[in-house]
């Protein structure tokens, strides 16, 4: 029997660790004196603890280290997901890191474009349940939706013989009456992504009503760029600056307000009306 020193040397853990690991039961002592307290440890729980900190080496937390000692046979899928899992989160940490130095090194600005009339394939995105691992609360399964419908658009364009002539955009879908209500509920607002494109008649023929085509307007934008994935500070900051930005006798219209999906980022954009064109406005939550 050894004790809980020199199983302590053995292993290189220190006493406060095996008293850890005894208390989550990850590494229970072989025996323990009633009147002492001593802890006891056999010579083939060193296996074990080779085991046990092989996997806490990984990151696996205790509750997980725990499911692989009970359940040997499922050690090797715990694994599995746990890596899988650590990579999501370093992806999300790089784009951190890309967006932090793009942020250091340029502030944000307003620009004001022209935007000319656009050919689009177009469809509601499908409500997500669940976000992408590392996104934002509110944003992560709206972003994930409208990328995945942007992906399926172009695929179908593609597919039928035309052409992407540019970055696709979702708006806030207010046509109907069920599609208004939303925006004022904790459903959110569905969102109508757009994609711009080049196609024949028969291409457009052939979408077989996967999707609808439709004309964007021209006219003059406010827009801000943000590198790196949406969250609400992102849209809080573009809403912030294009407000701030003074356009003589204009104002901006945000119920026109539009996401366009770059490969670094996310721009802001929304439509300025002259100041004769407009009733009083709501910035959307």
């Amino acid at each position: 029997m050894l004790s809980i020193k020199d199983f302590s040397e053995m292993c290189r853990l220190s006493p406060q660790t095996l008293r850890f690991y005894h208390a989550e039961g990850l590494l229970i002592p072989a025996e323990v004196d009633e009147r002492t307290g001593y802890r006891g440890y056999t010579f083939d729980q060193i296996e074990t603890a080779m085991f046990v900190m092989a996997l806490r080496g990984t990151g696996m937390s205790v509750k997980l280290v725990r499911r692989a000692l009970d359940a040997p046979d499922t050690a090797a899928e715990l694994l599995r997901e746990h890596v899988e899992e650590l990579r999501l989160r370093r992806e999300a940490e790089d784009e951190a890191i890309t967006t932090a130095r793009e942020l250091l090194s340029t502030r944000p600005e307003v620009r004001r474009v022209r935007t000319p009339e656009h050919l689009v394939v177009a469809a509601i995105a499908p409500d997500l349940s669940e976000r992408a691992p590392g996104t934002d609360e509110v944003w992560g399964a709206a972003i994930a939706s409208i990328t995945a419908t942007a992906r399926e658009l172009t695929h179908l364009v593609e597919s039928r013989g035309g052409r992407v002539t540019g970055p696709p955009w979702a708006s806030m879908a207010t046509e109907t009456e069920e599609q208004r209500r939303r925006l004022h509920t904790e459903e959110g607002p569905p969102w109508l992504v757009q994609v711009p494109v080049e196609a024949s008649a028969a291409a457009l023929a052939a979408l077989d009503g996967s999707a609808e085509t439709r004309t964007s307007e021209a006219g003059e934008e406010l827009s801000v760029f943000l590198p790196g994935a949406q969250s609400m500070a992102k849209y809080g900051t573009a809403l912030s600056l294009m407000t701030a930005h003074s356009v003589e006798d204009m104002f901006i219209d945000v119920s026109t307000m539009r996401l366009v999906f770059h490969e670094n980022g996310i721009e802001t954009a929304a439509r300025l009306r002259p100041l004769a064109e407009g009733p009083d406005q709501e910035v959307p939550a």
